[in-house]
């Protein structure tokens, strides 16, 4: 690894634990809940069971996040997860890996935020037959502008959108629960529920908590408060995500959940009347802000840690002191986010396309980094670690048991954007060969 010292500045400790996980939150509290509890209810052979699905999803996040609080804590660092994987397995995994979330992972889930607003934004405002990759697009450029102003301009939006978001969810679910209505059908058993059918779709509404590992060389005193930032932020992504599905079965039932098509607009409708779609679209649209200024944010993290890694990628490398941001990576992130935007303008379904195109190198790249912590482990024995993780082994080794059962079932359960996310994935493999022949 051929380490470049950047004369332009580094990451400073600017982030409060309030500011990360509204990070955090912001991230993974977005487009999913508003679209698949339904799935999740088709697979449910009981309310309770249901409902348990969601705080299960939550367990299984938190367990994750135990484990990487340790590897955040002890070795805090912009590069995230890449820092994490270049230390266990050596550069070329790492490099493979910011690859994969500079072309794949992150780009792909700004532009999938992207096409979900244009969706939304084209029930208030439509610009045409491509109005939703119009809204996409400027949803890329505008939040890509953002970021390049700066750290601080960007944290501030984002504590923003993250309030008004978890404020508006708390809210519908606190109404919808009131509601005075008796819950609307009967409730019939699913014939082909599954548990872990049902796991894939919660746990994917869950997604995105680890991305706070990026901002662990920007959280102050950060060796004690990256386990708080998690745990507080699952806690609180938990509790509204299982107020919120109460609500539904309170105002829907499951059988009406099972077959709605527009579950928050149902719930809108039935609390405000015919106002309520506008209102939803309204409320869409400033979670998929909110998760696509989150993920510009982490994913230029790692660009970064790549451009500073790698001589033949220094221009990557530099980092703003004046505006403490990583100006070029941002600059990249947004190009190849936009080239996204275009691929999915032209495919049937884009918003599936990309969940297809990111879901395998996600789940690959996790699991790998959950099998990391037993690689320091065994590598440092009993040394002191700020934090450990509870229950080791028990509890790495669930994580790494879940993440196996979802690339397996990404990879079987996706469609062709999913061959074409492994196949840009694997690009990265010559690009390195030639850039270490440089």
């Amino acid at each position: 690894m051929n380490r470049i010292t950047r004369d332009g500045g580094a990451p400073q400790p600017v982030f409060s634990n309030l500011n990360a996980v509204a990070v955090l939150v912001g991230i993974v509290i977005g487009i999913g809940i508003f679209r698949l509890p339904p799935l999740v209810a088709s697979n449910a052979g009981s309310e309770f069971e249901f409902l348990a699905f969601w705080v299960a999803g939550g367990a299984i996040s938190l367990i994750g996040a135990l484990c990487y609080a340790e590897l955040a804590a002890a070795y805090p660092d912009a590069g995230g997860e890449y820092h994490f994987l270049s230390r266990a397995y050596g550069s070329s995994l790492g490099f493979l890996f910011s690859w994969g979330r500079m072309t794949v992972i992150q780009t792909g889930s700004i532009a999938l935020a992207g096409f979900i607003l244009g969706d939304y934004a084209s029930r208030v405002l439509p610009l045409g037959s491509y109005s939703s990759t119009i809204y996409a697009a400027l949803t890329v450029i505008g939040l890509t502008a953002l970021n390049l102003w700066g750290t601080n301009p960007s944290k501030k939006t984002q504590n923003i959108v993250t309030t008004v978001i978890v404020v508006v969810l708390l809210l519908a679910a606190f109404l919808g629960i009131t509601q005075a209505l008796p819950a609307k059908g009967s409730f019939t058993s699913p014939d082909t529920g599954t548990m872990g059918a049902a796991m894939i779709f919660v746990l994917l509404t869950y997604g995105g908590w680890n991305e706070v590992s990026y901002l662990s060389g920007e959280i102050k005193n950060v060796k004690q408060n990256m386990v708080r930032v998690l745990a507080a932020g699952i806690g609180v992504i938990t509790l509204i995500y299982v107020s919120v599905n109460y609500a539904f079965l309170h105002v829907l039932g499951l059988e009406g959940l099972r077959n709605t098509q527009a579950v928050g607009a149902d719930l809108t409708a039935a609390i405000l009347g015919s106002g309520g779609a506008i209102l939803l679209s309204f409320i869409v649209i400033i979670a998929a802000l909110s998760t696509a200024n989150a993920t510009i944010i982490t994913g230029a993290r790692t660009n970064y840690a790549l451009g500073r890694d790698f001589s033949f990628l220094k221009f990557l490398g530099t980092w703003s002191p004046d505006h403490n941001t990583p100006v070029n990576a941002l600059l990249v992130q947004g190009g190849i986010a936009l080239l996204l935007v275009v691929l999915g303008a032209v495919t049937e379904d884009a918003v599936s396309t990309m969940v297809d195109y990111t879901a395998p190198v996600f789940w690959f790249f996790f699991m790998l980094t959950g099998i990391s912590l037993f690689i320091f482990r065994f590598r440092n024995g009993s040394d002191d670690r700020p934090y450990s993780v509870p229950f080791y082994p028990v509890t790495p080794i669930l994580f790494i048991l879940t993440c196996l059962y979802m690339l397996y079932s990404s990879l079987t359960f996706t469609g062709i954007g999913a061959l074409f996310g492994v196949g840009i994935l694997l690009v990265g493999i010559p690009v390195l060969l030639i850039g270490k022949l440089r």
